[in-house]
């Protein structure tokens, strides 16, 4: 059974989610009020993924963030995969989440269908971040200062950086399949190959990546 923790300094948030959650057959092991008490939440229960609220007295949901994933992980080397909650769809403080290694954002009203459906693709290790709303976000905040990115980009081949140019401007891998004249799978494989060099959680810090390092240049 998928295992959430939730971290909202709203309890009508937290008691909402909790209940959608649990209708779906997902089990929430616990609930925090603040970054401190996500942090040590997800020390003691392990969840596959934590809702973070971005926004919360004392330590935020970005520094908790950081915190969760620059943690080693457990022996069985798992890792806890955050989502950050926000209500607002361009949030700097989102970009630096997704910079630190969040898996993504979902916005506090999003109907519960989406709620469920973002908690389980992430527990499968994707990215819950429409690839247009990446490159909205990292279009505004790029080079801000406000969470670098930045990679050196020479270790990957010219097909690599072709790839990770054209995933930067939100294309789906049946997208740059159909553009770069792949099969789905050679693209899967050129991605993998691309967070692997360059030591990335997800095809979300990839879009960063690319517009941090400058392969890709904001169009405003």
């Amino acid at each position: 059974m998928t295992r959430v923790a939730i971290a909202d300094d709203q309890e009508l948030v937290r008691s909402g989610f909790t209940m959608i959650l649990q209708a779906a057959g997902i089990a929430v092991v616990g609930t925090a009020a603040d970054g401190d008490g996500a942090v040590e939440l997800v020390r003691r229960e392990r969840p596959d993924v934590v809702l973070m609220d971005v926004r919360m007295p004392g330590v935020d949901g970005l520094e908790a963030t950081r915190r969760i994933l620059s943690a080693e992980p457990p022996d069985d080397g798992t890792r806890t995969r955050v989502v950050i909650l926000t209500t607002f769809d361009l949030d700097r403080y989102v970009y630096a989440a997704l910079a630190a290694g969040a898996s993504g954002f979902l916005l506090k009203d999003s109907p519960p269908d989406r709620l469920v459906h973002a908690v389980r693709t992430v527990r499968d290790g994707d990215a819950v971040l429409a690839p247009t709303i990446t490159r909205r976000l990292v279009e505004r905040f790029a080079h801000t200062g406000d969470a670098p990115l930045r990679r050196d980009l020479s270790a990957l081949t010219p097909r690599e950086l072709e790839v990770l140019r054209a995933l930067a401007g939100g294309l789906s891998n049946a997208e740059l399949a159909a553009r770069l004249y792949l099969s789905e799978g050679t693209v899967k494989t050129h991605v993998n190959r691309i967070l692997t060099k360059l030591g990335l959680r997800d095809r979300v810090q990839a879009v960063v990546v690319a517009y941090e390092s400058g392969l890709v240049t904001p169009s405003g």
